[in-house]
């Protein structure tokens, strides 16, 4: 029976001794301390969860009044005579959320779902002190990215977690999640980074690239952090991937990287200004990449270029392949244009592309988003006649949208191939062809990659009565 086990001992020590193995955990509470596995995330826990707050909402929605298009119909009169009915109905909705103080000043980083639009904000710490009302500034939002920062402006100082390097994380890595989900302030969940670069989680055409994580989210955990083991903010929580609504094991936080850029923006500009190029980019299928005599199908296809844009007065033409950013390849579209937000405008960045089989490097002077809008409205407006704005989150609620993206028109020319579908001002284009747009921009880059002729179907919503419903159009 001894010879039997005689090999189990040794691994029973082995598995003993690793059990002990310790890891340095690095805050600023605790730069020193020898930490074991076992109180690892203790310890990171009591260095975050002060400067996590608790947030609580209230929003006053303008919904349509479902009953407005039966208001002439026979069998509704007959039944309820003539009543004179308003056109909107005022409701308020309460909402939970999370989100994590970055400095001394009382700045909060948390989710544009979360205060997008909000009549009123109430914040309260983990220390039991409460702010609300005029105590509460809204610095900036940024729908794009669903970040917002907003500020205590009494007296601090305050509580405040340092932002880290998401770009240094890697899929394995431990990391920890705070926030309030269902309302339960102070919860603290673990687990680890699953995958880095997720895109297409939410919306498409919004500038994500999230971090994927298996510590559990859920809601009420939107805006808040989550921290690597030196208790440093690698990530904002902003999302869930499931079918129960519940949590599932696939949670995504935006990376601090771009949090941090954004954030800092919002505290300096009150808004976002992003770099731009002025082309309309597209995936590079197999096919195409045969056909253009790519190796690869990272990168991305230049599909159109805006007159007047950098990419125009750079010399970038339609039917390039844009293949490296700053000497770093990348691996889509999405890739592309979230590297060109970020980057300073009036900076110059370099592109390799391939064209007509050879390599070349390309020098662009970085646009900003005020050069975007009237170049691409003015495109919208001679290729498509029409002309739209960015849709508030007073309008979204207004036609019962949430915070769903979309755009308003302005104008709409009778003879131009919206204004011959029925479109008028006023009513909203939420998608095109299943593709979110969420401002000018995206609209245009959308119709501009789609076939001359070809028949699309565009979300809307009718100004007059709030229904939605999909309207064919023919492109020009």
């Amino acid at each position: 029976m001894l010879r039997r086990y005689r090999f189990v001992y040794p691994v029973l020590i082995l598995l003993g001794i690793a059990s002990l193995l310790v890891i340095r955990v690095h805050t600023p509470q605790a730069q020193s301390e020898q930490t074991s596995l076992v109180t690892a995330i203790e310890v990171v826990a009591k260095h975050a969860i002060p400067a996590v707050v608790h947030i609580e909402v209230t929003e006053r929605q303008e919904i349509a009044n479902p009953l407005l298009p039966f208001e002439n119909e026979p069998f509704f009169k007959y039944f309820f005579g003539n009543p004179k009915m308003p056109k909107k109905y005022q409701r308020e909705v309460q909402g939970l959320g999370s989100g994590v103080i970055i400095d001394d000043s009382g700045h909060i980083l948390t989710n544009y779902h979360v205060v997008g639009g909000a009549a009123k904000i109430d914040v309260m710490l983990a220390d039991g002190r409460q702010f609300t009302g005029k105590s509460i500034k809204t610095v900036g939002t940024d729908p794009k990215t669903d970040l917002a920062v907003i500020q205590i402006v009494d007296k601090g100082p305050f509580p405040y977690l340092a932002m880290g390097d998401s770009d240094k994380m890697a899929v394995g890595q431990w990391v920890v999640a705070i926030g309030q989900p269902r309302g339960l302030s102070e919860t603290v969940t673990q687990g680890i980074i699953s995958a880095m670069h997720r895109r297409g989680i939410s919306d498409p055409s919004s500038y994500e690239d999230y971090l994927q994580t298996d510590a559990a989210i859920n809601p009420g955990n939107s805006g808040g952090p989550l921290v690597n083991l030196r208790g440093e903010v690698i990530g904002i929580n902003a999302a869930i991937m499931s079918e129960s609504g519940g949590f599932e094991g696939l949670g995504f936080a935006i990376p601090s990287n771009i949090a941090a850029h954004i954030s800092q923006e919002l505290i300096k500009n009150g808004k976002v200004i992003r770099g731009w190029l002025g082309v309309s980019l597209q995936t590079i299928t197999p096919e195409l990449a045969k056909s253009f005599g790519l190796s690869s199908t990272k990168g991305a296809l230049v599909a159109n270029v805006i007159k007047g844009s950098p990419a125009d007065h750079a010399g970038i033409k339609q039917g390039d392949a844009i293949i490296a950013y700053q000497d770093k390849p990348f691996d889509d579209p999405s890739s592309l244009r979230n590297s060109v937000s970020l980057a300073a405008v009036g900076s110059e960045i370099k592109l390799t592309i391939m064209r007509k089989g050879a390599k070349q490097d390309i020098t662009v002077k970085v646009g900003n988003i005020e050069e975007q809008e009237k170049a691409v409205s003015a495109s919208l407006k001679k290729e498509f006649g029409i002309a739209v704005i960015p849709m508030t989150p007073k309008e979204a609620n207004a036609y019962g949208q949430g915070t769903q993206s979309g755009v308003v028109v302005t104008q709409a020319d009778a003879n131009g191939v919206f204004g011959k579908a029925g479109f008028e001002k006023g009513d909203l284009i939420l998608e095109v062809e299943n593709q979110p747009v969420d401002d000018a921009a995206s609209l245009f880059a959308i119709l501009s990659s789609l076939k001359p002729k070809q028949s699309v179907n565009i979300t809307a919503v009718d100004h007059k009565t709030g229904q939605s419903g999909n309207v064919p159009i023919t492109l020009p």
